[in-house]
């Protein structure tokens, strides 16, 4: 199966974000000619943000999706608010210099600070609980946890508890954890009803969102940038490109620089208080720490979200809930047999390094997108990032627009097989507990 690619009649996957929305949006289409000071392409968290920065400032914004807003990864990811990059600061230090780790450091819990922030300032009902814990198989994992909490507070981040066997149990009802450890400024949500909530605040502050108006081409010359759609076109100052995953190759200059990779979710039956609370007590989100990581939350009605494993290249695996199940009552094994009510998969943009990446294409037209799996809160600081940029300061767009972008080996034809090698040789690790 061909990865996924939105279209105009795209219909939001079957899952359970989809089928417990508080919002129910009547999609306007773009037809004829339109003018704006920014147009934003893709209606997800990196557009939104930009967006909602810029247009907090004054600027007149018009934005282009191409099926509905939250349609990809920002409407069916994992609902936690997890702070960092994929790659560690450990990684960026030794990659790019004491410097650039100081200077990531400072912002890595900026983008969860903007999602509460919003949430709070723009009414947005999207269940929201503070706190998400790191969950340990291993002695090795616990110290590396240690590491990192002294890392992390190296970089005047002091929100981390680490938990031992015993502690970590106060937490989540399973038996399989040598321990983990809490960041309290963490959190979890309905993903859909927050980019929803974000679309409505746009629009609040003045913004157009078109849907079902996929782009078909863009252009730029010296004075200003076009976005083309089937039926209408955008005419613009300044065009921002948020496709991530689910861009395709309507802009072939960024199509290698990413690949989308699927991980999958499924959500039960409801659990009732009682039990729902017996497997996660004080109601954090769970991941844990392999490379091949699972990852867990109870929703608000009481159900287990679970997710976890990744295929490359975006396409999406035959039975979804044939291969969580196993991981699940793994952890659980009290929930052997429990329905399942949905399973769905998403894509994530994978960048080659593991650190999101941000550019100029010409004088008028930015991007930004690979957040590797660590999105929710990379793509909210992007796009206050892409804001700043725009309205003049480039501080922080410049050190990451200079970070160097490494094509995968193999090319767009074999990056996919190459990272499957890959992973294979990590999950190998996660089984020998390295």
């Amino acid at each position: 199966m061909a990865a996924e690619v939105p279209h105009a009649n795209s219909p939001y996957p079957p899952s359970y974000y989809a089928a417990s929305r508080n919002t129910i949006r009547q999609p306007r289409r773009l037809e004829g000619e339109v003018e704006a000071d920014i147009c934003v392409v893709g209606a997800g968290y990196s557009g939104l943000s930009t967006a909602i920065h810029l247009a907090e400032h004054g600027f007149k914004i018009v934005m282009v999706e191409a099926a509905q807003v939250g349609w990809g990864a920002s409407g069916r990811n994992g609902g936690q608010v997890v702070n960092g990059l994929n790659a560690s600061l450990g990684t960026i230090g030794r990659r790019y210099g004491e410097k650039t780790a100081a200077f990531v450091g400072g912002m890595v819990q900026e983008g969860a600070g903007i999602i509460f922030g919003w949430v709070d300032r723009y009414g947005i009902n999207c269940d929201l609980k503070r706190g998400n814990i790191y969950a340990a198989y291993t002695a090795q994992h616990m110290k590396d946890l240690a590491a990192k909490k002294a890392l992390w507070q190296r970089y005047g981040m002091d929100d981390h508890e680490l938990l031992d066997r015993a502690a970590i149990r106060q937490h989540i009802g399973s038996e399989v954890y040598e321990g983990g450890m809490i960041d309290h400024s963490g959190g979890h949500m309905h993903p859909l009803n927050l980019v929803l909530g974000e679309a409505k605040a746009l629009e609040t502050l003045g913004g157009v969102i078109f849907e079902q108006s996929p782009m078909t081409k863009l252009e730029q010359d010296a004075t200003k940038a076009v976005v083309h759609t089937e039926k209408g076109r955008v005419t613009a100052k300044t065009v921002v490109v948020c496709g991530n995953a689910y861009l395709g190759n309507v802009v072939p200059e960024l199509t290698a620089r990413v690949m989308p990779v699927s991980t999958q979710m499924m959500a039960t039956a409801p659990l009732g208080k009682e039990r729902a609370e017996a497997l996660l007590p004080t109601g954090m989100c769970v991941e844990d720490v392999r490379y091949i990581l699972d990852y867990f939350r109870i929703s608000a009605d009481y159900r287990l979200i679970f997710g976890g494993g990744v295929v490359y290249g975006g396409t999406d695996p035959a039975d979804v809930e044939a291969k969580l199940r196993p991981n699940m009552e793994k952890v659980f094994p009290q929930l052997k047999g429990e329905r399942v009510d949905f399973a769905w998969s998403g894509n994530f943009a994978l960048s080659f390094s593991r650190v999101p990446q941000m550019g100029r294409l010409g004088n008028r037209v930015y991007f930004a997108h690979g957040y590797s799996g660590h999105g929710v809160t990379g793509s909210h600081l992007f796009g206050r990032i892409l804001s700043e940029a725009i309205r003049g300061d480039m501080t922080r767009f410049d050190t990451f627009a200079a970070l160097p972008w490494i094509p995968f080996p193999g090319g767009r034809l074999f990056r996919a097989q190459y990272s499957t090698l890959g992973s294979w040789w990590y999950a190998l690790k996660d089984k020998l507990g390295l």
